[in-house]
């Protein structure tokens, strides 16, 4: 039996992600090990040798990761930096601090919100509540200000599974436009595995609904990421 050292993001969505991503390694009598990382651990880790295949790496925001020695797999989903609110709003260019209490976004993408914001006259000057990932599901539930809040957040997520919030449109792609989600393979590695296995993983595609779903299951409903990703095999995850 070929084992592999599969590597992911600490979060509930990558987690699920790099579950489903082992279904189709596990069709294959793959040994699979996991581990998981910080966006500033996985550089070194990857060159150290401590992964094999890491799955995901959104680009081409992450292309530093896919240096010599390792090749780039599939288009798993399509993840995308958006603007939504807690009820439906006309087009981020439309709003004004006083159609909306806050914006809410994460530590990571607070930066570039802040530079947005100052491309937005009439949001000038708006309070910004930055909430750790692991919390920020549970905040944006809670929020029950008379006011509707911005929710600055990376699709796919939990949220976006369950219907809380509504797609703001920005015609300027303020927070940037469309990425791919793929894996990144060690050459070293690739040269011993099954090439169906690196076909199969070639033509993955979750989608941004299902890796959602995944997320919402994992994060919200406590569900393991290998039950998740089982569901997901099974046709059990989304509605057909």
């Amino acid at each position: 039996m070929t084992s592999i050292t599969l590597g992911h993001l600490r979060d509930t969505l990558h987690a699920g992600c790099a579950a489903a991503v082992a279904r189709v390694l596990d069709a294959y009598e793959m040994d699979v090990s996991f581990v998981d990382a910080s966006p500033d651990e996985l550089p070194d880790m990857l060159e150290a040798g401590e992964i094999d295949l890491l799955v995901s790496v959104w680009l081409p925001r992450d292309e530093k990761l896919v240096n010599a020695g390792f090749r780039s797999l599939g288009e798993l989903y399509l993840p995308q930096n958006l603007w939504a609110a807690t009820t439906p709003l006309p087009p981020i260019d439309r709003i004004g601090t006083g159609d909306v209490a806050c914006v809410i976004t994460t530590p990571e993408l607070a930066p570039v919100v802040q530079a947005a914001l100052e491309t937005l006259p009439a949001l000038r000057g708006v309070s910004i509540e930055i909430v750790d990932d692991e919390e920020i599901y549970d905040r944006v539930i809670r929020f029950s200000e008379a006011r509707p809040c911005i929710v600055a957040l990376a699709q796919p997520h939990a949220l976006f599974h369950a219907d809380v919030l509504h797609q703001i449109e920005d015609p300027e792609f303020r927070l940037g436009r469309e990425m791919r989600a793929c894996m990144i393979l060690r050459e070293s590695v690739a040269s011993r595995l099954d090439s169906d296995m690196i076909d199969e993983l070639s033509e993955m595609m979750l989608g941004n609904k299902v890796m959602s779903a995944l997320d919402y299951l994992i994060r919200v409903e406590g569900v393991d990421p290998e039950d998740a990703a089982e569901s997901w095999q099974r046709g059990r995850l989304i509605p057909r």
